[in-house]
C-alpha cells in the first residue's frame, strides 16, 4: 500500500513538473509576443501608419522593461527541450552560453532604461527604437531559431 502511494505521488510530481514547464513555455511566448506587438505599434508610428502617441510609447517601454527584468527567469533548464508554438523556438545556446545570454539581457535592459524619458516625439522615437531594435535583433540572431 505504501509503495502504491509513493509511486502515485511520484507520478503526480512528474506530471506537475511537465505542466509547470508547459506553463513556463506559454508565459515566455506570451511575453515575447507582447514585445513584438509593442515594437510593431512603435514601428507603425515611425512608418507614418499611425500618429505619434506618447501613451503607446510609454506602454511599450514599460513592457520592454518588464521583459528585461524577467528574461533571466524566462528560459529555465526545465523548458530547454520543450516545444514552442509558432515560427520560432529558443536556441540551445541560451543554456550553453549563459554568460553571453546574460550580457545580451543586460545590454537590452540598459538601452530600454536609457530610452525612457528620452522619447518625446517622432524623431526621438526613431533614434531610440533603432537602438532598442538592434539589441532585440542581436539576441534573436544568436538565441532564437526559425523553424523550417
Amino acid at each position: 500500500m505504501k509503495r502504491s502511494i509513493v509511486v502515485a505521488g511520484a507520478i503526480l510530481i512528474g506530471l506537475g513538473a511537465v505542466m509547470a514547464a508547459g506553463d513556463q513555455v506559454k508565459d515566455t511566448q506570451a511575453m515575447m509576443k507582447g514585445n513584438g506587438k509593442n515594437a510593431g505599434a512603435l514601428s507603425a508610428m515611425i512608418k507614418g501608419e499611425k500618429p505619434y502617441d506618447q501613451a503607446t510609447v510609454d506602454a511599450a517601454l514599460t513592457q520592454f522593461s518588464e521583459t528585461a527584468a524577467k528574461l533571466p527567469t524566462l528560459f529555465p533548464e526545465s523548458i530547454k527541450d520543450k516545444p514552442f508554438d509558432g515560427d520560432y523556438s529558443p536556441s540551445s545556446k541560451i543554456w550553453e552560453d549563459k554568460a553571453g545570454f546574460a550580457d545580451h539581457i543586460a545590454s537590452f535592459s540598459k538601452v530600454v532604461s536609457d530610452a525612457k524619458g528620452k522619447i518625446k516625439d517622432l524623431d526621438t522615437l526613431k533614434a531610440e527604437l533603432a537602438v532598442i531594435g538592434k539589441q532585440c535583433g542581436g539576441c534573436h540572431e544568436t538565441y532564437r531559431i526559425k523553424k523550417t
